[in-house]
């Protein structure tokens, strides 16, 4: 007769995740791990489908981000699959976006970085704000804000303080319009615009590009990794509610048994040594 699996302790899951025992009963309170039974003292009282919960949030915070886990996870377990899954469509289809825009700057960098301002691109005298906005299509108020942030320089008027834009300012609006709809910070854009105007080289702004291009990649990953994990997460409360008398919660799920049949990799319950430190933890991404 086998012996009575004596659960886990918040300590145990928190050595597991590399976080403290109040942030595993935060995760219990918040839904992000499944309801949590207690003993007779008032104790919580953990077991292999909260081990299993925890590595799948926390394999989707380091892929989707810690809100959209956070909201994913309490979905799963409110039964909202169908919005759990909507969710990380959501996710996916923002990351895609990001893509195309990276696509884009680096074709408009191709285009517009190698300019060189002529005299014939605007009159002698210069564009007014309205007229640079029009040419752009952007709002007036986002050239005054790229201009309170030191992103742009334009003249101004001296009777009327008006402000003129000449081809180098118009040149560098666009390059601002192009960076922010690529979703760069404005810090971002003000190191590659300075750069740019004390080099005239654009090797800056192409190093920036492919940045955020390897780091979409690095997440595109972390996400592949996380919705097999989630998959698998379903696969079992699945399993479970199809037999409700079937004793002591244990993951039986095909990735499982793929690891070494009914039980898995004892890897693939525990976790992975190191994984969910540093730059893996809640604080560091979001």
């Amino acid at each position: 007769m086998g012996r009575e699996d004596p659960g886990l302790r918040p300590i145990d899951l928190a050595r597991l995740a590399g976080v403290s025992a109040q942030q595993i009963r935060n995760y219990a309170d918040a839904g992000v791990l499944p309801p949590t039974p207690r003993t007779p003292s008032g104790y919580r009282r953990f077991d292999a489908r909260h081990r299993l919960a925890l590595i799948t949030y926390r394999a989707l915070g380091a892929g989707y981000g810690w809100e959209p886990a956070r909201q994913i996870m309490k979905a799963v377990h409110a039964g909202q699959e169908a919005e759990a899954l909507a969710l990380v469509d959501a996710v996916h289809a923002a990351s895609h976006e990001r893509r195309l825009s990276l696509r884009a700057a680096g074709e408009a960098l191709e285009a517009v970085a190698g300019q060189t301002p002529n005299s014939t691109a605007a009159p002698r005298a210069g564009l007014r704000i309205g007229e640079v906005a029009a040419l752009l299509g952007v709002r007036t108020s986002a050239l005054r804000v790229w201009e309170s942030c030191g992103l742009l320089t334009p003249a101004r008027e001296p009777m009327t303080g008006y402000r003129r834009y000449g081809p180098a300012d118009v040149r560098d609006a666009r390059m601002v319009d192009m960076l922010r709809r690529g979703r760069y910070p404005l810090p971002q854009v003000r190191a590659v615009l300075d750069g740019l105007r004390r080099t005239g080289s654009t090797d800056a702004l192409r190093t920036a590009l492919a940045e955020r291009q390897a780091e979409l990649t690095r997440r595109a990953a972390a996400m592949l990794e996380a919705a097999g994990r989630l998959h698998a997460y379903l696969a079992t409360l699945h399993e479970r509610t199809a037999s409700p008398g079937a004793g002591p919660w244990r993951p039986r799920t095909p990735m499982a048994a793929a690891r070494g049949g009914v039980g898995g990799d004892p890897a693939f319950y525990l976790g992975f040594s190191g994984e969910w430190s540093g730059s893996r933890s809640e604080v560091d991404i979001e």
